[in-house]
């Protein structure tokens, strides 16, 4: 969901271009954007993405299940798209019809993605950082009350 729209209640064309890029990052990623983990930072997904292309190591976001099938041009391209996609002020980002284009290599050159929109980093309290290194074997409880009137 775009920042204008979760914050404001603002919809435009630029919304579904937000939409696209974080599709076109989870894809590439291999990961979701919702419940995105990484065990050096607790950015989410976009924050991420944009950390590794600010520290110039944007191709760490590769799913490394696609080591060997793909074309590393493409995937930055991907990846650099994607991002121009998710820059915080509509106005930053491309039309629909211009990430067709970029996708296809054709148009003007790719600018310099600015940082996205929702770009976060959560603040887990110490059970909750200590329990998400824990991924696996937690249990949980639940009883069932039933409710009677008299």
């Amino acid at each position: 969901m775009s920042p204008e729209y979760a914050v404001d209640g603002n919809f435009s064309v630029k919304s579904d271009v937000f939409s696209f890029g974080v599709l076109v990052l989870e894809i590439v990623s291999g990961r979701k954007n919702r419940g995105f983990y990484d065990p050096e930072h607790d950015l989410n997904l976009l924050g991420h993405a944009w950390k590794l292309w600010d520290e110039g190591k944007a191709m760490g976001l590769l799913d490394a299940s696609m080591e060997d099938r793909f074309s590393a041009t493409e995937a930055a391209r991907c990846i650099h798209v994607g991002l121009l996609c998710v820059q915080q002020r509509t106005e930053d980002r491309p039309t629909m019809s211009s990430v067709v284009m970029m996708l296809d290599g054709e148009g003007p050159l790719l600018s310099e993605p600015k940082q996205p929109g929702f770009f976060t980093e959560r603040c887990l309290s110490e059970t909750d950082s200590s329990s998400r290194k824990r991924k696996s074997g937690v249990s949980v409880e639940v009883s069932i009350t039933m409710v009677e009137g008299r």
